[in-house]
């Protein structure tokens, strides 16, 4: 083991003398044209300036060094973006130069990043699951013709709610958000629950789903010290096996069931796994077994934990401003009225509900730093040269409190955007919690109808009263980086029906 260990420090050593010295030609060459930065040092670069929260450290800097700025992060060249302007520069103009993708390890768990939807290049195979995507799950008649399941997990939702208001007991939001996001995805690809409230099954399952978000987004030494790779010293490979294998497990033990089923009866089911399998089968050497299990954990795992995680910071947001809840509500009770529930096709008629989504939207993207791109090319933007295999990060938290974007960017204030013509889906780039151009998530269509029922599910007919005597202004706002970035302190309080 002592051998092991010396070889490995003397392999280190050897390493960061040659990237001292390769990295030091690099950078007379090209240093004058890289865009602003920080003083970056020996090995480690900027790495000392990310700390816990890297959307927010990241946004500080901007402040100094502009909204094009690059950063050595140990041995990756990185290029933030930090204003909706360059953004619109990156993911617009030079969209298919920036089309890559830059994978944490992470990522290539199980070889996620060779199949993935999320993480390959733009590529035939890349496209293909998209346009099947399109096609066959996320088309406006596919959602239209499925919406009553998703009409009955919400139902379920508000009669767990008033159940929770009868007993006078505290809500987790978020795991009430979590659970019904869960099956609201599990009943749209299998046709079955996969959680109930207040059940261990859920605990569960949501601890598989961070897990696996928290791990691909999480602070990864080996990142950025690729030497590190063999011996995981953090042991985040280590638990993203652990967490992946668990879903594909899940996965497994489903699509098994439905093949015996479909092998004993000519009677189908209508949801996304039997259309999946489907073009599988018509297409087996285009989108085999095993690409079907790595596009399901796409689709689980992004479709679950971003939408309660946006349904948790809007109730947190809207718990603390009483004003901006009763206006809520009232427009619900107007609009909708007192008996009746809000259907997909309501949401239009609901113009404050969409700024208070909008408003949570540009606070607390659920992905403060999208899915990292990487340039294909060298590519000039302001003047300045972002070299190719650059990692590009485009911080939509620090666009969405720009002060030369919004005024009075730090306080919650939904009425901003019922006179500004603004959306979410990648038009505006002030506001692009999914991204924009090319890879822009193809789940926004469901994500879109999702959020903005479980949000009008959570406070039509029902207010809601903080623990213990807790002030409004008293509630926690800190939080949790992964992949994703949720309330770092659960978010609790106890259901009122009117």
């Amino acid at each position: 083991m002592d051998t092991i260990v010396s070889y490995l420090v003397l392999y280190f050593v050897i390493w960061a003398c040659i990237y001292l010295l390769t990295s030091n030609l690099r950078s007379r060459k090209s240093a004058a044209r890289l865009p602003p930065g920080p003083y970056s040092f020996p090995i480690i670069g900027n790495l000392h300036q990310v700390g816990q929260n890297p959307h927010q450290s990241y946004a500080k800097l901007s402040k100094t060094y502009g909204p094009l700025m690059s950063l050595k992060l140990g041995s990756k060249a990185t290029v933030l973006v930090s204003s909706a302007n360059v953004a619109r520069e990156v993911l617009q103009k030079y969209d298919q130069m920036f089309s890559g993708r830059s994978a944490t390890g992470a990522a290539h768990t199980l070889d996620h990043h060779k199949v993935s939807m999320v993480w390959l290049p733009v590529s035939s195979q890349w496209r293909n699951l998209r346009k099947m995507c399109k096609e066959n799950i996320f088309a406006t008649q596919r959602l239209d013709t499925s919406q009553g399941l998703r009409q009955e997990k919400l139902q379920e939702l508000r009669d767990y709610l008033h159940r929770s208001s009868v007993s006078r007991k505290a809500v987790n939001v978020g795991d009430a958000a979590f659970t019904t996001s869960l099956n609201l995805i599990s009943r749209t690809l299998f046709s079955k629950d996969f959680a109930d409230y207040d059940s261990d099954s859920s605990q569960e399952l949501q601890e598989i789903v961070w897990g696996v978000m928290k791990n691909v987004g999480a602070f990864n030494l080996s990142d950025y010290f690729p030497v590190l790779r063999v011996i995981d010293p953090q042991g985040i490979m280590r638990d993203a096996k652990f967490y992946f294998q668990k879903l594909f497990d899940i996965f497994d033990d489903i699509i098994n069931e439905r093949l015996q089923v479909r092998g004993a009866s000519e009677t189908k089911k209508n949801d996304l796994l039997e259309a999946l399998l489907d073009h599988s089968i018509k297409n087996e050497f285009e989108f085999g077994s095993n690409d079907l299990k790595h596009l399901l954990l796409d689709l689980f795992v992004a479709g679950a934990d971003t939408t309660s995680t946006t349904v948790e910071w809007a109730m947190a947001e809207l718990l603390r401003s009483p004003d901006k809840f009763a206006k809520a509500r009232a427009e619900l009770k107007e609009i909708i009225g007192q008996e009746e529930v809000v259907q997909e096709s309501d949401i239009s008629r609901l113009p404050y509900l969409q700024a208070v989504i909008k408003e949570t939207f540009r606070l607390h993207p659920a992905a403060p730093l999208l899915v990292p791109h990487k340039a294909n090319e060298d590519v000039e933007i302001n003047g300045y040269i972002v070299p190719k295999n650059t990692q590009v990060l485009i911080n939509a938290w620090a666009s969405g409190r720009d002060p030369t974007t919004w005024s009075d960017p730090e306080i919650f204030e939904p009425e901003r955007f019922l006179d500004r013509d603004i959306d979410a889906r990648g038009q505006h780039f002030e506001l692009i919690p999914f991204g924009a151009g090319r890879r822009i998530c193809p789940g926004l269509p469901l994500a879109y109808r999702m959020v903005h029922l479980m949000l009008a599910a959570f406070i039509h007919n029902i207010d809601w009263k903080l623990e213990e005597g807790m002030k409004p202004e008293d509630l926690d706002m800190d939080e949790k980086f992964g992949l994703s970035v949720p309330k770092a302190l659960p978010l609790e309080a106890i259901p009122v029906k009117l």
